[in-house]
């Protein structure tokens, strides 16, 4: 069950639109990160069930953030947020071991809908 979350982005109003669009009686813990260094260093540190991943982002951008992250946790539930939506960014990001890419500024439902499905996929894993 997913109880603590990681929102990694350099835009301070990103994270305020992602953390608005997480029910709040849920209970989540959140941490943030202001770029993808700062992401790996708090993932390593609270080892959240699930992190929002910016991509363009200083010192370190999502994609590298992304594979240090599942170097040290092979089984990290990473959600890539981004504006670059491209096919080539999202084939990336898939084939780096995110476990979904959702479009920037993301709606409610997309963010609710895929908190979902990370917790099914972390439930199934047992």
């Amino acid at each position: 069950m997913i109880k603590k979350i990681l929102i990694v982005d350099d835009s301070p109003i990103s994270v305020k639109i992602i953390k608005s669009c997480i029910p709040k009686d849920m209970g989540y813990e959140f941490f943030d990160a202001a770029d993808g260094q700062q992401g790996v260093e708090k993932y390593k540190e609270f080892m959240p069930d699930l992190a929002f991943l910016d991509l363009t982002m200083p010192v370190m951008n999502g994609f590298q953030a992304l594979e240090e992250i599942l170097k040290f946790d092979p089984k990290a539930m990473v959600i890539i947020l981004t504006a670059d939506v491209q096919i080539k960014a999202v084939a990336k990001a898939h084939d780096l071991g995110a476990f979904s890419v959702l479009k920037k500024p993301p709606s409610k439902e997309s963010i609710i809908a895929a908190i979902k499905e990370a917790d099914d996929a972390l439930a199934a894993r047992g």
